[in-house]
């Protein structure tokens, strides 16, 4: 009787509910949406007769010779781009679209026919609906793809995707509190008229000045009226248990982002055979990869340049170089592309904006360079024909004397980037990487909040496909664990092969950096041969132009390789989840960029002329001598490497990044409009399906060159920043010109990519923060071993009367007596004559002492100077991040308090609708007593999170004593029942 009577109630809530859903329901919205449902039933029937179709027509009906009916044949007339965006009822929507060629032998083939019609007929019994459009001339067949709405719920739960609550839910009633302050303030105003005299003043130039930064801060803000602020409402993780929260009826629930992530999911699941042998026979891409199918995509929302879509608002206001000043709509971003893009876009944007403070004081150092140029003393003294200074010569045999003089030029731009100003940078931007990286989380937590990602977990992630597959035969008896990966028979081999062929990849650079150290060597040597003073300044600035532009060359090649290599390396290691499987293929082609492109650079800074000895005992590399540094010192070639470096690989990433994709795009052009006669145009080739297929595929790893090449600026801007003053400016006028050329790629030449929820930027992260940690180190051994600041401040402290550089030239080259040169080392032909010494760039003794050319005292003093200098710029820089990161949190306390709150008034909402659905109530926030009608979370609105957690330790005392109080009045009426009986 008891179970009954609970059934009847149950039975009762659920029919009371079922009537208040569809008094909800009659609004236009939902009679739409009932009307798309009955369509979607019928359209069921179509597709169960087409699974009873014989195999021939089958065939004919996949080649369009027989479609689904529709209400109007086609005609020449333009479609409207709206109307290609649905199946041709109208009401369907296409969420995705698969394409075959009849033309290619390999998809026209008897067995990718059945694997076609095996795995359309398994996408059908999963839920999917297709329909099938007429074959075009040139071959193409289009498969409209519909997720109905059973499906969507189905795998919303099972995706755990978190959904927007139902909107009278999450309304919650604002503070409108005053500052105690600001209301005596106005008070004491009100009451004193002199008060109030200059209250009115005070607040009338502040609304000018507001008025006036807001007038100028709109031509950089976001456009409201283009883009309007998104609403913020509660969110939960979807479950058909819990519908009642949700309004799946809405228009816009299931966004086209969502609809083309969860088809994807299924594409990439589905099997394409009935045979059981094949661990491997199912997903789309391998299909793809096997030309049975030629393309699957979603479709982008409309025209281009037509408005009326998403796509050409963001094109013209958000793509367009003229709006490069403007910030960008990133939520409308995150909305068109996924999370994944946006936070991309998100990072590089908040990376731009903070290069500006760096370029300013980068931009503030060099004209300092510039207007002291003329008042540094060694550069005037080189360049002073007076002193005749002659140097020895810089090779073996075929090198001559030379004049200090020509080396004038070099010299003054050395100085541009080798001053005390370069020192104060080299600091500042110690303390920016830091100060980058912690603003960027505490940014990253503002984001991640706003896009709904605080509570995700990358353990929720599904697996790869190709991960179950590989282990599908490790022993799991019960079905509830998921497959590992053997240690020893899979791991091991996988990460030794992985490291064996990093290093050798990491050789061959290497190898090539140092082909690119003889080539100066040569080349150095050939000019010397012409039997002129070709070894000056002009000399040196063309050997290491031309050796960093064959660098660069060498880097463009190499990448190529690496690229593919990663790849197949990461595939062998069996990494569960699509974000894991990421990580790992950044982390490889990094590891490889890093030293492609920084091997060079690195012999540069810290080991060209290091090495060389000196005048009449040199250390040889290969039977020839070794490079050495200009008078000024390796900052000067450094300085050049890198701008040639950076610069050049921006300027020719840019390039091939708009080049190739319009290369592709030409391509996929040709082969739709294959088999039109000369002028002939399609009318079917208006239909977006049509117009997308021409796009090029963006991939799943789309994002990692973007990310690669900021990372390595980055590099550039932080690792030899000391060197380079000006890197910040040039990063931060290609960043800007970046975003649009990258947002305008996107729009124009990509394929809609399917979204992917990420929490962060992933690896990129941890990438960044040991790219900061390494160019406090880099740059602390810039300064003290590769510059002359160390010993500058030596001579001006404990050698210069006046504290000045006077006298430092002669006081940095050493004496060398001619005839202590080794045979056959002096110069043939010389054009100088009876030349007895030569100077040369070293702390030596005179030849006319007893420890004659041995290292004098000054230089170990300089020595322990350049160690002391490092010891105490990277602690002292340490202590600083310490602070830094010990002053701002990861996280806010206001946003902190705000998450705290909402997912306690998300759990009381829950707590609160299932109680009214115990009870027998309508849920969504209306109930059939008038307290129902209120949100009972609404006074919490104003509340922090200790409020929150007081308010929560309050309503749990109140339950558990009402809780008790309903217990003891059960218990005595109970006893004084069975005291009666």
């Amino acid at each position: 009787m008891e179970a009954h009577s609970l059934l009847s109630e149950d039975s009762l809530a659920s029919a009371f509910v079922k009537v208040k859903e569809e008094d909800v329901a009659m609004s236009v919205e939902g009679m739409y949406h009932n009307a798309q449902e009955l369509n979607g039933e019928a359209k069921k029937r179509i597709s169960n007769l087409h699974d009873n179709l014989t195999d021939n027509e089958s065939v004919e009906l996949q080649r369009g010779r027989t479609s689904l009916p529709h209400s109007q044949s086609e005609t020449q007339i333009k479609p409207s781009c709206r109307s290609s965006l649905y199946f041709h009822d109208g009401l369907r929507s296409v969420d995705f679209v698969l394409v075959w060629d009849d033309l290619l032998k390999q998809s026209n083939s008897a067995a990718s026919q059945e694997k076609r019609k095996v795995f359309e007929r398994n996408l059908q019994r999963e839920g999917l609906e297709l329909e099938y459009e007429k074959r075009e001339t040139s071959g193409l067949n289009f498969i409209k793809v519909h997720a109905t709405l059973e499906v969507l719920r189905r795998y919303s739960e099972i995706l755990k995707l978190r959904m927007p609550m139902r909107e009278e839910l999450c309304h919650i009633e604002k503070d409108n509190k005053m500052n105690p302050l600001l209301h005596a303030t106005m008070y004491l105003s009100q009451k004193i008229p002199a008060l109030q005299e200059v209250h009115e003043k005070t607040n009338s130039l502040l609304d000018s000045l507001s008025s006036y930064a807001d007038r100028i801060m709109g031509h950089f803000y976001v456009d409201t009226k283009v883009f309007p602020p998104r609403s913020y409402r509660f969110t939960a993780v979807y479950s058909r248990d819990k519908e009642y929260l949700f309004d799946i009826h809405s228009k816009g629930f299931f966004t086209p982002a969502i609809r083309s992530r969860i088809v994807q999911f299924i594409l990439d699941r589905e099997r394409f055979t009935e045979t059981q042998g094949d661990d491997f026979a199912f997903g789309i891409e391998r299909l793809i990869n096997q030309w049975v199918y030629t393309a699957a995509y979603p479709l982008h929302d409309g025209e281009l340049r037509v408005p009326g879509s998403m796509r050409n608002t963001l094109y013209t206001e958000w793509a367009a170089v003229n709006k490069c000043l403007r910030y960008q709509p990133l939520d409308y971003v995150k909305e068109y592309f996924g999370v994944k893009i946006g936070l991309y876009f998100a990072w590089l944007g908040f990376y731009t904006h903070m290069l500006i403070p760096a370029s300013v004081v980068g931009v503030i150092c060099f004209i300092y360079s510039c207007l002291t140029l003329y008042g540094d003393f060694p550069s005037e003294d080189i360049c002073n024909k007076r002193l005749n200074i002659i140097m020895c010569p810089t090779c073996d045999h075929f090198c001559d004397y030379w004049n200090l003089e020509e080396t004038c030029l070099h010299a003054k731009v050395t100085y541009l980037f080798d001053n005390p100003s370069t020192v104060f940078f080299a600091i500042f931007m110690s303390f920016w990487a830091a100060m980058f990286l912690e603003l960027w989380k505490r940014y990253s937590a503002e984001i991640t909040h706003r896009w709904d990602l605080t509570g995700f977990d990358i353990q929720e992630e599904h697996s790869r496909p190709q991960y179950l597959a590989r282990l599908k035969n490790v022993n799991n008896v019960t079905n509830m664990k998921e497959p590992h990966v053997p240690f020893w028979r899979m791991k091991v081999p996988a990460t030794v092969l992985s490291f064996s062929v990093v290093l050798l990849l990491v050789s061959l650079a290497v190898a090539a950096v140092i082909a690119v150290v003889l080539y100066r060597m040569s080349v150095l040597a050939a000019l010397a041969v012409q039997g002129e003073s070709y070894i000056n300044s002009y000399a040196l600035l063309f050997t290491t132009s031309t050796a960093a532009s064959i660098n660069l060359c060498c880097i463009m090649g190499f990448n190529w390789i690496y690229n593919w290599l990663a790849k197949y390396l990461t595939e062998l290691e069996l990494l569960r989840t699509q974000t894991e499987f990421d990580d790992s293929l950044t982390l490889k082609i990094y590891l490889l960029q890093f030293v492609n492109y920084y091997a060079s650079i690195f012999y540069t800074a810290f080991f060209k002329g290091k090495f060389v000895g000196r005048p009449g005992e040199y250390n040889t590399f290969f039977g020839y001598r070794q490079e050495e540094c200009g008078p000024g010192g390796c900052l000067m070639e450094l300085c050049i490497q890198l701008a040639i470096i950076m610069v050049g690989k921006q300027i020719m990433n840019s390039i091939l990044e708009m080049i190739m994709p319009l290369f592709y795009k030409w391509l996929n052009t040709l082969k739709v409009k294959t088999g039109l006669g000369e002028g002939q145009k399609s009318h079917r080739s208006y239909y977006q399906w049509v117009k997308d297929f021409k796009l090029v595929d963006w991939g799943p790893q789309g994002l990692f060159p973007e990310y690669l090449e900021m990372v390595l600026q980055y590099g550039f801007v932080t690792i030899f920043v000391s060197a380079f003053p000006l890197a910040p400016f040039f990063a931060l006028l290609n960043n800007i010109l970046e975003m649009r050329l990258d947002a305008k790629k996107l729009l124009t030449y990509f394929r809609r990519p399917v979204t992917q929820r990420v929490r962060d930027i992933g690896v990129w992260y941890r990438i960044l923060d040991s790219i900061g940690k390494l160019s406090v180190i880099t740059n602390g051994f810039i300064i003290a071993f590769t510059s002359d600041f160390i010993p500058h401040v030596v001579y001006t402290t404990a050698v210069s009367q006046h504290n000045s550089l006077q006298g430092f030239l002669n006081f940095s080259l050493s004496v060398f007596n001619t005839s202590d040169l080794e045979p056959g080392s002096e110069p043939y032909n010389s054009s100088y004559v009876n030349v007895t010494e030569c100077r040369y760039a070293d702390y030596r003794e005179p030849p006319n002492v007893a420890n004659k050319y041995d290292r004098t005292a000054m230089y170990w003093y300089i020595l322990a100077a350049r160690l002391a200098f490092v010891v105490v710029f990277e602690n002292v820089v340490a202590v600083v991040m310490i602070v830094v990161h010990w002053c701002i949190p990861d996280i806010s306390n206001r946003l902190r308090d705000q998450i705290r709150q909402e997912a306690y008034i998300t759990n009381e909402i829950i707590i609160h609708q299932e109680t009214l659905r115990a009870r027998g109530c309508n849920f969504g926030g209306v109930t059939g007593s008038g307290d129902g009608d209120r949100n009972p979370c609404a006074h919490l609105g104003h509340f922090s999170g200790s409020d929150v957690d007081l308010s929560m330790l309050a309503g749990h005392e109140l339950e558990t004593t009402d809780i008790t109080r309903k217990r003891l009045a059960w218990e005595t009426h109970s006893s004084d029942h069975s005291e009666t009986v």
